[in-house]
């Protein structure tokens, strides 16, 4: 079964590429986030199994983002 990824990254053209490359190999996103903090509610509505995520981004960075993911993954 294919994995389900969130790709979260700022740049538009990082994301449309990412994208494009996951599925055509076979990978299905499900998501995608242009911050940190719609990366983490991305991820508790879509429950994805891989997140590919950006360390600079605005509203919150991708270091703190991954650091509440796992937080929502320990509970």
């Amino acid at each position: 079964m294919p994995k389900k990824i969130l790709v979260c990254d700022d740049a538009q053209l990082t994301r449309k590429t990412l994208r494009s490359i996951l599925e055509s190999n076979d990978y299905i996103v499900v998501g995608e986030a242009a911050n940190g903090k719609e990366a983490v509610k991305k991820y508790k509505e879509l429950q994805p199994d891989l997140v590919f995520m950006d360390i600079v981004m605005p509203e919150m960075d991708g270091i703190e983002a991954v650091e509440k993911i796992m937080e929502l993954d320990d509970k």
